[in-house]
């Protein structure tokens, strides 16, 4: 038995064609309209629960259809989006965690039985209502590892067989959604290596520290079983969005017919930390083309330069005299290494802007480019590389909202003085059995004390009196 719409639509056959039309016209219209809003909609699945905040479709609308759209509209649009950034790190996201996935070094064999015991917990803890826990996938490479020891975790329990599965690179890219969960058992290159598995969609990654530095793992693994049961439940997840670079490498084509493209895409990267451009072996200085938004900004000349993201900002671009940034703030850090002027210093620049770094074709040497510290190219004469904010974050979680901070002072002894300043003599300690006597052994008036310590701490209750303009005195240089 057909629905009313079936039936209506077979006793007027022209409604039906009416409606086929509309429909065509339709899906036309939503084509258009998504291509329109592939640019700014992020398939991170973390931004999508959060598409109904601002109405981005009736904002594209406005745009195309009033192209004097006020700026004060366009003030409160690029507000409410700045807040819902904003809500996306604040809020913990409660999410069932189904399917888990273990990125870790299978030739370090400490890490193999960290990996082992991992997966064990993650297997047989119970979850969600279940006497189980959840899918687990570890690294193709451990599936014949005798340190692994799989055959001997499936004997636990036979549903352990279509629980325990193994990940691949190819996977990773093509199927990036099957994974609710990334653990990290490593240091900083272990997360990078993470990155470059998911050049789309990121999984939250929450990386525990098994390495040498740390800046991006700041989870301990002997405290795995309790954050691990508070993220999985009911407490949630805190995710810090990091920023990452779409990076495109155009050759040039120097046979290229008249009406062909001078320039052809090559390769693309995601990258998390930076893109460096060097000189490579070549003795002579890098003479590179920048350009901002299709406008160039200057002519860099020196060894090369550092394009960092704020995460990569503790990484190379520090060593190479750049500032340290939050990885919260929105911006493309430029570090020249060794530059030829000594005005040339590092900056900070718009992540809204598209920068391109071009080989000129009369330069005496062509250049080479590292992602991540992966992929190195070179770029020949008149080959040039795009760098544009990535519309695919990196999402880590969060261990404490000062992580940042105590990443910082933990890795870089960051603010940490070799000796505090010392207290009066009145606050001293006992030292080597002698008591020393609270106050002064020297005798003097308030006067004394104000020029000893060169601040007078009743001068803002007194009106002024402890100054020396007051007093027409003038202080002689100590």
């Amino acid at each position: 038995m057909g629905s009313p719409t079936d039936d209506a639509l077979q006793a007027h056959p022209q409604r039906k064609h009416s409606l086929a039309d509309a429909l065509s016209q339709l899906d036309l219209h939503s084509a258009e309209l998504s291509s329109k809003m592939a640019a700014l909609a992020s398939p991170c699945f973390f931004h999508k629960k959060f598409d109904k905040a601002v109405n981005l479709e009736k904002v594209l609308d406005e745009m195309a259809d009033d192209e004097s759209i006020s700026h004060s509209r366009l003030m409160q649009t690029a507000t409410s989006v700045r807040e819902v950034s904003k809500q996306l790190q604040r809020r913990p996201i409660k999410m069932t965690v189904r399917n888990v996935m273990i990125v870790t070094k299978a030739r370090d064999n400490q890490l193999v039985h960290l990996t082992r015991q991992l997966a064990e917990w993650l297997l047989c803890t119970p979850r969600y209502g279940s006497d189980v826990g959840v899918n687990v996938y570890v690294d193709h490479k451990l599936r014949s590892s005798k340190r692994f020891d799989t055959p001997s975790l499936l004997a636990k329990d036979s549903r352990f067989e279509n629980m325990l599965r193994f990940w691949t690179p190819d996977l990773c890219w093509e199927s990036p959604e099957k994974f609710d969960l990334v653990l990290t058992l490593g240091g900083d290159g272990t997360v990078l290596f993470t990155s470059w598995l998911f050049q789309r969609i990121v999984p939250p990654i929450l990386s525990f520290s098994l390495g040498s530095l740390g800046f991006l793992t700041n989870f301990e693994f002997p405290q795995y079983k309790e954050a691990l049961s508070k993220i999985m439940g009911d407490a949630g997840m805190r995710v810090n969005l990091r920023m990452r670079f779409t990076c495109t490498v155009y050759r040039y084509q120097r046979n290229a017919a008249p009406d062909a493209p001078q320039h052809i895409e090559a390769e693309q990267f995601e990258v998390l930390n930076e893109l460096v451009i060097d000189r490579g072996p070549s003795p002579y200085v890098s003479q590179l083309e920048l350009y901002g938004d299709n406008n160039l900004l200057t002519v860099v000349q020196a060894d090369g330069c550092i394009f960092s993201t704020p995460t990569g900002s503790t990484a190379y671009s520090l060593s190479a005299g750049g500032s340290l940034v939050h990885p919260d703030i929105p911006a493309i850090l430029l570090t020249p290494i060794c530059p030829h002027t000594l005005s040339f210093r590092p900056m900070l620049l718009n992540d809204t802007m598209l920068l391109r770094i071009a080989v000129p074709r009369n330069s005496r040497a062509t250049a080479y480019c590292a992602f991540d510290g992966k992929g190195r190219v070179e770029l020949r004469q008149g080959d040039h590389v795009t760098i544009a904010a990535s519309q695919y974050p990196f999402p880590t979680v969060l261990s404490q909202p000062t992580e940042w901070f105590d990443s910082i002072s933990r890795t870089l002894r960051w603010n940490n003085r070799g000796a505090q300043q010392k207290a009066w003599d009145g606050d001293a300690e006992e030292k080597d059995g002698e008591e020393h006597e609270a106050g002064f052994d020297i005798d003097f008036d308030n006067d004394d004390a104000d020029h000893d310590s060169g601040y007078s701490a009743e001068g803002s209750q007194s009106g002024g009196r402890a100054s020396p303009i007051r007093k027409g005195m003038v202080l002689p240089f100590l």
